[in-house]
């Protein structure tokens, strides 16, 4: 399973599942990461926590845990 916790900086991916249950899985789709939508990884914290990506035009960073439970595909 690759998910966007692995994802080096300046890549694109497409999110391919969420997992997860629950408020925190709601909380990812509230903020409009969804099965289909291309992510941008900006750029990775030196210790991989926080992630800073690009979602529907906008800029959000994501924690290690939420990151790990997005998987992707290029």
């Amino acid at each position: 399973m690759f998910t966007l916790r692995d994802v080096k900086c300046d890549q694109n991916v497409v999110v391919k599942k969420l997992h997860g249950e629950g408020a925190t899985k709601r909380r990812i789709m509230d903020m409009g990461i969804t099965r289909g939508t291309p992510v941008y990884v900006r750029k990775v914290a030196p210790l991989g926590d926080p992630v800073e990506v690009t979602v529907r035009g906008y800029e959000l960073s994501l924690r290690k845990a939420d990151a790990q439970m997005i998987e992707v595909q290029s």
